[in-house]
């Protein structure tokens, strides 16, 4: 990089950064532009995005049609209220995705994020026992490995072992952690840590098919099945989060469909708007959404984010379903798994590497280790390179959008092979 911005130089001193150590990690690279899969840096520098920013822009930056329906949008109500009022674009966006989801998700509240989407599914579990009378359901069951979101509820049903809730550990609520129910001996022990439970489970939260902020780990739809069937055996709701899943990231339009289960509940963000603005949505099954009706308001679910349901950002996600409605996102994300694992398949040879795996848009190579030291290397040199990836824990990732070309996705593999073989 060349001497930074002023604006940099001057915005530095006041920023704070997330997943950062900034006492140590070296400057934040300077971004001034985006366009289909490529970063433009202050310095003219054009990088291939192998990460689709954290896995949103599904479509590429700047698709042209997401970005007509947010200025028309912004034109005619860029915001109101959601209480006692509504309008067209969040009642049409409720209907489209209670329509594509799998089936009664019928209902439909959205928030800001894929975290506070967590959050309400979670709330929402926890009253759905306190209406029907069962107030000692107060816990959740959730699996080693898995990751839903950095606020406080979020966090408490994640992996308690990883770098993002370690911290909190004796301040988060103290939840039910279990091994993912891989095979009849894991199926048979997470059926006994139910019943051990029974009486204490307000629901089971789960990521199907890959945990993703946990280490890109995949589980098959064997297991997606294991966990619905003996959570419903008990009639214990089941919570799937979908944020990073959803809308083909592994394969399928969501995860659960794929293996031909439907959740209680099932949490969206991510992708939903194509990656340009924040909203998430939780979608509920009609059982769930009855529990709260009645005469009584303690009844009625009281919570509401104030930009519940903003206008711009369900113009967003309209516009975002429009393209994986019209355009061939489903067979793209089948052609970038073939060249992911063509393309990473070189990576098996080098020294250190532990595991390379695809699922879908998802690539992984795991290293046996990456210490603090090397992983900023590693990131240095992948701009270098002329691609932008950014390792985490002991992994280096792809998943980039599902509109990436077969030059650029065979550029992000190579520049991969090439700097873990250098570095």
């Amino acid at each position: 990089m060349n001497q930074p911005p002023g604006w940099m130089q001057a915005g530095l001193e006041h920023i704070w950064l997330p997943y950062t150590q900034m006492g140590a990690e070296p400057a934040p690279v300077p971004v001034t532009g985006t366009d289909g899969v490529h970063l433009t840096l202050a310095d003219g520098t054009r990088l291939i995005d192998g990460m689709a920013s954290w896995w949103t822009a599904a479509h590429g930056y700047n698709h042209p049609h997401i970005v007509a329906a947010l200025k028309g949008q912004a034109e005619r109500m860029p915001h109101v209220m959601f209480g006692g009022l509504v309008h067209e674009s969040a009642l049409t966006l409720a209907a489209r995705l209670a329509a594509l989801a799998p089936g009664d998700l019928s209902r439909v509240f959205f928030s800001d994020s894929g975290s506070t989407a967590v959050e309400v599914a979670l709330k929402m579990a926890l009253q759905y026992a306190i209406n029907r009378g069962e107030g000692t359901r107060k816990r959740f069951v959730c699996f080693r490995g898995g990751y839903h979101g950095d606020t406080i509820a979020a966090m408490s049903v994640s992996d308690g072992d990883d770098g993002f809730a370690r911290t909190f550990a004796g301040v988060l609520p103290a939840q039910i952690v279990a091994d993912l129910p891989r095979g009849p001996d894991g199926r048979e022990k997470f059926a006994a840590l139910l019943d051990a439970h029974i009486d204490e489970i307000a629901a089971v939260i789960f990521e199907p098919s890959v945990q993703g902020a946990g280490g890109m780990l995949f589980h098959d739809d064997d297991t997606i099945r294991a966990v619905v069937a003996e959570s419903r055996a008990r009639a214990i709701p089941v919570i799937a989060d979908e944020i990073f899943t959803g809308f083909h990231r592994t394969g399928p339009l969501f995860a659960t469909a794929g293996a031909d289960v439907v959740p209680d509940i099932l949490c969206l963000g991510k992708a939903l708007t194509g990656g340009v603005i924040g909203l998430g949505a939780t979608l509920a099954r009609k059982h769930i959404f009855d529990g709260f009706l009645g005469d009584d308001l303690d009844r009625a679910f009281m919570h509401g984010p104030t930009f519940m349901a903003n206008p711009l950002a369900c113009a967003a996600a309209n516009a975002s379903l429009d393209l994986f409605e019209n355009e061939p996102r489903a067979r793209q994300a089948a052609d970038i798994a073939e060249g992911l694992e063509a393309g990473l398949a070189p990576a098996r040879s080098l020294p250190g590497v532990a595991d390379v795996r695809v699922r879908g848009a998802v690539g992984v190579v795991e290293l046996e280790d990456l210490p603090l030291d090397r992983l900023y290397a590693l990131r240095a040199a992948f701009i270098a390179a002329g691609l932008w990836v950014r390792p985490f824990g002991r992994i280096v990732y792809l998943t980039p959008a599902l509109t990436i070309g077969a030059d650029d996705l065979s550029a992000l593999t190579a520049a991969i092979c090439r700097v873990l073989g250098k570095n």
